[in-house]
């Protein structure tokens, strides 16, 4: 990277029309394991992605690809329209991975020092540590941060080249509410001023609170992308909750033979109702039983997360 990029300000960047990320026809095996098995997926400039999935989806190996940490057996990844190991060279790509690079005897701000000599040109390393919310720690040794803090070191340290893409495996592992609220505010900040960030997590909340798009990832394939909305309304029906007080195996069956209705459990005095017909449920719980303080929601996200990762894999 020139001394011109580095000194220039994540505002200041320019108006790019080549996607920050484009994956085409990727797939990707480990002997007879097929991780990746055609993913396509473009981002543009400046979005803030979550890519979701259950263990073994296939999200770590997507990542690898994208930062040039493998070859994909087939189909091409573009990263601002370069090949990533260049775009990496060049200073256009960050990763905050959830454990490693680290020395424990040196200090935080002695790491990023560190880290800052190996490129050409680099934010100073005081803007990086406010902008991670560690200026009150540079003097700690490594060894001695929490989890949290030293995940905040690692995204300092990704800042440090001002890249166009920020990659994030469990970005806030370790961190507290306030630190993980922090962390967003961070992150969209940045978003704001051009930069695109990718992120991976287990943490649904965070995914739907923070995310301009979610990339719903199983079997290897994408199976769902679009905003928390709309891929809430891939799974159709709602949940109806109520209390019904010293109910049988005969009133639960009644309501589990109601047209439309999916799944019905009492946990307690507590009933839990799945339905794509939830006004037909919610007629009979109000006329034909005792139930009161009744609730109606639409389903969420681990709703559609169970849903749509859950479905047999195809060959």
């Amino acid at each position: 990277m020139s001394s011109t990029q580095a000194e220039r300000l994540p505002s200041e960047r320019a108006v790019n029309p080549v996607p920050a990320i484009r994956l085409t026809g990727l797939t990707k095996s480990f002997g007879s394991v097929r991780a990746v098995r055609g993913i396509d997926l473009v981002v543009a400039p400046g979005e803030v992605v979550a890519v979701l999935g259950p263990n073994g989806a296939g999200k770590t190996t997507t990542i690898d690809l994208l930062l040039g940490l493998g070859r994909p057996d087939s189909g091409e990844v573009r990263v601002h329209g370069l090949d990533p190991t260049t775009a990496v060279r060049q200073g256009l790509v960050s990763a905050v991975m959830q454990s490693g690079g680290l020395l424990r005897d040196l200090t935080v701000k002695e790491t990023l020092q560190l880290t800052a000599s190996l490129f050409a040109g680099t934010r100073p390393v005081d803007e990086v540590l406010a902008r991670a919310g560690i200026s009150d720690i540079g003097d700690r040794r490594v060894g001695k941060c929490s989890g949290g803090q030293q995940q905040r070191l690692r995204f300092a340290m990704a800042l440090l080249p001002d890249p166009e893409l920020l990659v994030l495996d469990e970005p806030t592992t370790g961190m507290d509410v306030t630190g993980r609220r922090d962390f967003w505010n961070a992150i969209h900040e940045d978003a704001a001023r051009g930069r695109t960030v990718v992120f991976a997590t287990h943490y649904l909340e965070e995914a739907d609170a923070y995310a301009d798009r979610i990339v719903l990832v199983s079997h290897g394939r994408v199976v769902a992308d679009g905003t928390a909305a709309e891929v809430k309304a891939l799974v159709s029906g709602r949940t109806i909750r109520a209390t019904l007080i010293d109910a049988d195996l005969a009133v639960l069956q009644r309501i589990k033979d109601l047209p439309g209705v999916e799944t019905a459990e009492l946990r307690g005095d507590t009933l839990l109702v799945t339905s794509t017909d939830s006004d037909a449920v919610a007629r009979h719980l109000l006329t034909d039983t005792t139930a009161r303080d009744l609730e109606i929601t639409t389903r969420g996200l681990e709703d559609a997360f169970i849903t749509l990762t859950s479905e047999e894999d195809q060959p």
